[in-house]
Formats: structure tokens, sequence, C-alpha cells
């Protein structure tokens, strides 16, 4: 079964509706020039909501260039599960975090493919390489560059997808998960339960 990440959320009414909808994950963006950055004490009451579900989605923080220490307190502070790291941390200050962390890698090229291949640990998410931007810019990628690493590693397929497009890649890709933000939203951070529920069962029957 392919896991569906529902990535920027911004309350915990459309956290709990995305996990009744079969979300595995929830990511909440802590990163500050994203519109949809969340508080600290936003996050905990949205990582509660989910783990009060009693069920096996996971809540996922998303960070950039944020010291280890930084990183492990704000783990504590809102209660998160794993931390995905979008900025341009370096594979030992990854280490330091795992199993409960992993690296988002941008890719436009082969090259970016083998940096990716230098960071530890069993989980990767790629996303699409935007000048300017870490993530949630809705581009997506040339997926080919990361078949053999799908087969690698348990890998997270983000960049651009929608409930249009998301069969297509699981069937071409096969990733462990795929992940959407502005792809199921109606504005940044408000989430379309319509189309976030279009999306995950694409994803599944893919």
């Amino acid at each position: 079964m392919t896991h569906v990440k529902i990535c920027g959320v911004r309350s915990a009414d459309d956290a709990r509706a995305c996990v009744d909808l079969g979300a595995s994950a929830i990511g909440l963006n802590f990163v500050a020039s994203s519109p949809r950055c969340v508080t600290t004490a936003e996050a905990l009451a949205i990582a509660r909501a989910v783990h009060e579900m009693a069920r096996e989605a996971i809540v996922v923080g998303v960070v950039a260039n944020m010291s280890v220490d930084a990183m492990r307190a704000l783990v504590a502070d809102a209660e998160l599960d794993c931390l995905q790291l979008h900025g341009d941390e370096p594979p030992e200050l990854l280490s330091a975090l795992l199993p409960h962390a992993y690296k988002a890698v941008r890719v436009g090229s082969a090259d970016d493919v083998a940096r990716a291949r230098a960071y530890p640990g069993e989980h990767l998410l790629v996303d699409a390489k935007v000048d300017g931007a870490l993530g949630g810019t809705g581009a997506t990628f040339d997926w080919s560059l990361v078949k053999a690493l799908a087969r690698e590693r348990r890998l997270t397929l983000a960049g651009g997808l929608d409930p249009g497009n998301v069969a297509r890649a699981v069937r071409e890709i096969a990733p462990y998960c795929v992940d959407v933000a502005s792809g199921v939203e109606r504005a940044p951070g408000v989430k379309d339960l319509a189309k976030v529920e279009a999306f995950i069962e694409a994803a599944r029957a893919g």
C-alpha cells in the first residue's frame, strides 16, 4: 500500500479529516517563509488531535536549517513523531537525529540523485528543484530520475502531485509514500477535503 502524507496542514480539524480519509501522515511546516507555517503551539494542538485518534498516522515536522538542539526541542515541545529536513543540512547533521528524521532533497538532475544517496537513513523525500524555493511550489520534475532510488530506499515522492497525476506517479515509480500540499488546497494551508479524498483514492488505486 502506498502511504500518503498530507503536508502543510494548519488546523486540527483539517488534520483529523485527512486522517479519517486515510492519510498516513500529517505534515506541519515550521519554515518561516512558507505560507503554511505554524507556530509550536498550533502544531502541538494539531499533533494531539491526531494522536488522540489512536490511528497509525504520524505527525511530521518540516524544518530547514535548524540546529540539532533546536530540532530536538521542537520535537519535544510540539510532540512530533519525526522531522523532515528541507534545508541545506549535511548528512552528518541528519545522522544525529536518526531514526526519527529524514532528508528532503530537491531533484533536477542525476547529480541531485547522487547527492540524495549520500544521506543516511531508511527514508528519503524527493521534491522538485525550483530556484529560490525550498518546496511547496506545486512544480513537478522528471520522475524517471528517481525510479532506481525508489527501489533502494523508502522514498517519498513530492512535487506537483495532485488527484489527476498521483496514480501515474505511483504506477511509474512505486514510491513508499506520496506527499501533497498545494495539490489538495483551496488556499495555502486550507485543505479541500474533496481533493484530499480524491488524491488518497487515486494514490491507493495507482
